[in-house]
Protein backbone atom coordinates (compact mmCIF):
# COMPACT_ATOMS: atom_id res chain seq x y z
CA UNK A 1 0.00 0.00 0.00
CA UNK A 2 1.32 3.36 -0.83
CA UNK A 3 2.46 5.66 2.26
CA UNK A 4 -0.11 8.75 1.89
CA UNK A 5 1.46 12.22 1.37
CA UNK A 6 1.10 15.41 2.82
CA UNK A 7 -0.12 17.07 -0.07
CA UNK A 8 -2.08 14.04 -1.58
CA UNK A 9 -6.20 14.30 -1.65
CA UNK A 10 -8.05 12.41 1.20
CA UNK A 11 -9.73 8.91 0.37
CA UNK A 12 -12.95 9.23 -0.84
CA UNK A 13 -14.93 6.27 1.28
CA UNK A 14 -17.85 4.31 -0.62
CA UNK A 15 -18.97 3.44 2.87
CA UNK A 16 -21.88 5.49 4.44
CA UNK A 17 -20.95 8.27 7.46
CA UNK A 18 -21.50 7.18 10.72
CA UNK A 19 -24.75 8.82 11.71
CA UNK A 20 -23.59 10.96 14.72
CA UNK A 21 -20.87 13.15 12.73
CA UNK A 22 -24.53 13.96 9.94
CA UNK A 23 -26.25 16.57 11.84
CA UNK A 24 -29.76 15.73 11.74
CA UNK A 25 -32.01 16.97 9.23
CA UNK A 26 -33.36 20.29 10.68
CA UNK A 27 -30.24 21.24 12.52
CA UNK A 28 -28.58 23.40 9.99
CA UNK A 29 -32.37 25.25 9.34
CA UNK A 30 -32.17 25.63 12.96
CA UNK A 31 -29.06 26.60 13.67
CA UNK A 32 -29.23 29.24 11.23
CA UNK A 33 -32.65 31.18 11.85
CA UNK A 34 -31.39 31.19 15.54
CA UNK A 35 -28.14 32.60 14.44
CA UNK A 36 -30.65 35.40 12.32
CA UNK A 37 -31.88 36.31 15.30
CA UNK A 38 -29.29 36.88 16.99
CA UNK A 39 -27.47 38.52 14.34
CA UNK A 40 -31.06 41.11 14.35
CA UNK A 41 -30.37 41.61 17.94
CA UNK A 42 -26.43 42.47 17.79
CA UNK A 43 -27.25 44.97 14.56
CA UNK A 44 -29.71 47.02 16.77
CA UNK A 45 -27.11 47.16 19.32
CA UNK A 46 -24.44 48.38 16.83
CA UNK A 47 -27.27 50.77 14.87
CA UNK A 48 -28.25 52.15 18.45
CA UNK A 49 -24.76 52.87 19.30
CA UNK A 50 -23.17 54.20 15.11
CA UNK A 51 -26.21 56.61 15.14
CA UNK A 52 -28.10 57.54 18.25
CA UNK A 53 -24.84 57.17 20.14
CA UNK A 54 -27.12 59.16 23.36
CA UNK A 55 -29.69 56.69 23.76
CA UNK A 56 -27.26 54.63 25.15
CA UNK A 57 -26.79 57.26 27.82
CA UNK A 58 -30.44 56.72 28.93
CA UNK A 59 -30.87 55.28 32.32
CA UNK A 60 -33.10 52.45 32.26
CA UNK A 61 -33.21 50.47 35.17
CA UNK A 62 -31.84 50.44 38.66
CA UNK A 63 -29.37 53.40 37.55
CA UNK A 64 -27.77 51.55 34.94
CA UNK A 65 -27.92 52.99 31.02
CA UNK A 66 -29.44 50.58 27.99
CA UNK A 67 -25.31 49.89 26.78
CA UNK A 68 -25.45 47.91 29.62
CA UNK A 69 -28.93 46.59 30.01
CA UNK A 70 -28.47 45.58 26.22
CA UNK A 71 -25.22 44.30 26.42
CA UNK A 72 -26.25 41.95 28.81
CA UNK A 73 -29.32 41.15 27.32
CA UNK A 74 -27.07 39.97 23.94
CA UNK A 75 -25.41 37.85 26.42
CA UNK A 76 -28.04 36.29 28.01
CA UNK A 77 -29.92 35.99 24.65
CA UNK A 78 -26.86 34.46 22.85
CA UNK A 79 -27.29 31.54 26.01
CA UNK A 80 -30.48 31.08 25.86
CA UNK A 81 -30.71 30.63 21.97
CA UNK A 82 -27.66 27.65 22.44
CA UNK A 83 -29.81 26.13 25.09
CA UNK A 84 -33.02 26.03 22.52
CA UNK A 85 -30.33 24.56 20.15
CA UNK A 86 -29.16 22.07 22.04
CA UNK A 87 -32.66 21.26 23.59
CA UNK A 88 -33.79 20.77 19.93
CA UNK A 89 -31.17 18.54 19.00
CA UNK A 90 -31.11 16.33 21.94
CA UNK A 91 -31.59 12.84 21.30
CA UNK A 92 -30.89 13.04 17.58
CA UNK A 93 -27.41 11.60 17.87
CA UNK A 94 -26.17 8.06 18.92
CA UNK A 95 -24.81 7.26 22.15
CA UNK A 96 -21.15 6.41 21.56
CA UNK A 97 -20.94 3.94 24.53
CA UNK A 98 -24.16 2.24 22.02
CA UNK A 99 -21.89 1.84 19.80
CA UNK A 100 -18.21 0.95 21.38
CA UNK A 101 -20.31 -1.82 22.80
CA UNK A 102 -22.12 -5.27 21.39
CA UNK A 103 -24.30 -5.99 24.36
CA UNK A 104 -21.60 -7.49 26.24
CA UNK A 105 -19.61 -4.83 27.47
CA UNK A 106 -16.68 -5.16 25.26
CA UNK A 107 -15.81 -3.73 22.18
CA UNK A 108 -16.66 -4.98 19.32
Amino acid sequence: MKEPSILSAPEISDQPHDSATIAAPGASRLGLALFAIYTLLYLGFVFINAFSADTMEMVVFAGLNLAIIYGFGLIIAAILLAFIYGFALRGTGTDSTDKASNGTGESA
